[in-house]
């Protein structure tokens, strides 16, 4: 099974798995962001396997990739500005603290 599509997409699905359970399962807004970070990573590891293995996407693939790169920063960058911004405010990093706020 090395280097084979099988495997990087064997990979990628677990990452991605893990993180929509890291996301799903956990209440602080850091652990979160993280998971969502790590869904972000196995679908840009998929396009890169895809890119790999398949002579058409073969020269865009790594254009994808860093374009995915680029919004995960920007997407960690807001993310975590709110987080800490309601964090001033609140005092934890508790998602399920957030609600009190249209109070």
């Amino acid at each position: 099974m090395a280097h084979s599509l099988d495997a990087y997409l064997i990979l990628s699905g677990a990452l991605f798995a893990i993180g929509t359970f890291g996301f799903l399962a956990r209440r602080n807004a850091i652990s979160m962001l993280m998971s969502i970070e790590l869904m972000i990573n196995a679908v840009n590891l998929t396009i890169l396997a895809f890119g790999a293995f398949l002579p058409a996407l073969r020269d865009h693939a790594s254009v994808i990739a860093l374009i995915v790169v680029a919004v995960a920063a920007a997407e960690a960058t807001v993310g975590l500005a709110i987080v800490i911004a309601i964090f001033r405010n609140r005092r934890t990093p508790l998602v399920d603290e957030y609600d009190a706020m249209r109070q």
